[in-house]
């Protein structure tokens, strides 16, 4: 489900033909959603690039808000630790919880596992809840 309101986001969005189309759904406590990164997305060899990496684990933790709060939050710091290579062309999956909340501000972790369980990079990041209108 996208939620940039045009349909047009990088992460979610289904009318942005170079976007990841990213398709969240809710698994217990966390959003989760499974993905094959094409080699267009490379950095090195077979690698995905470390940016859309970022994106993955960002979009995750911004659908979280979206989907447990039905609010719109943007990053407001964002720590990513790459821990493997992550592998294109084989299925990924990416997933986001919280771990708790200040106010307006949103504590999330977010992960990006291959699918023999190895985990290959982590994100904790801070999403301040905003208003767009």
């Amino acid at each position: 489900m996208a939620f940039s309101g045009d349909d047009y986001c990088f992460g979610c969005g289904a009318k942005n033909p170079i976007g990841l189309h990213l398709e969240f759904v809710p698994v217990e406590d966390k959003v989760v959603a499974k993905k094959i990164v094409p080699r267009e997305y490379q950095g090195y060899t077979n690698v995905v690039h470390g940016g859309i990496v970022t994106t993955l684990l960002d979009e995750a933790m911004g659908n979280f808000v979206q989907e447990k709060y039905n609010e719109t939050a943007m990053t407001g710091q964002l720590e990513i630790r790459y821990k493997h290579p992550t592998p294109v062309d084989e299925e990924l999956k990416i997933s986001a919880w919280q771990e708790s909340q200040r106010r307006n501000i949103i504590f999330l972790k977010a992960a990006v596992e291959t699918s023999n369980g190895t985990i290959t990079a982590e994100a904790k990041a801070k999403f301040a809840v905003v208003s767009l209108k």
